[in-house]
């Protein structure tokens, strides 16, 4: 498994809005000035946080994005899955492969079956707020 800039650029810019005023738009320009990304990199990001229901938006001369929840109350797990394709450490977990011909007989399914729900609880553990205070067990 490997996080891509997609998916790193994604918590960044959550962070980034987590930092802002919470009632107030933050516009893509001032997102990426700060963090330095594209704008058009930046708009496939937010579409997808957007679609997977992790944002508002507001459109016009005084629109932009805002959190819609308390930080505490999302999961990097379920940042970076609204921008990543695929979190399987292998490519016979990957669901739109529909599953490994191979899956009956082989010895090390289960074992990366177990890595893959180990990364997952671990990222559905981790908040925003978590990363903000720097609280890690």
């Amino acid at each position: 498994m490997m996080i891509s800039t997609k998916g790193r650029y994604a918590l960044r810019v959550m962070l980034d809005l987590a930092g802002q005023p919470k009632e107030e738009y933050i516009s893509l320009k001032a997102i990426s000035d700060r963090q330095e990304i594209s704008m058009k990199y930046l708009e496939a990001i937010v579409a997808n946080l957007s679609k997977a229901g992790l944002l508002d938006s507001l459109r016009g001369k005084s629109g932009g994005y805002r959190l819609n929840k308390s930080t505490a109350q999302y999961s990097v797990g379920a940042i970076v899955r609204a921008v990543e394709s695929n979190l399987s450490p292998v490519s016979c977990l990957e669901e739109s492969k529909g599953g490994c011909d191979r899956a009956g007989e082989c010895l090390t399914l289960p074992m990366w079956q177990k890595l893959d729900r180990i990364v997952g609880e671990y990222l559905d553990s981790v908040t925003l707020e978590d990363l903000l205070t720097q609280n890690f067990e």
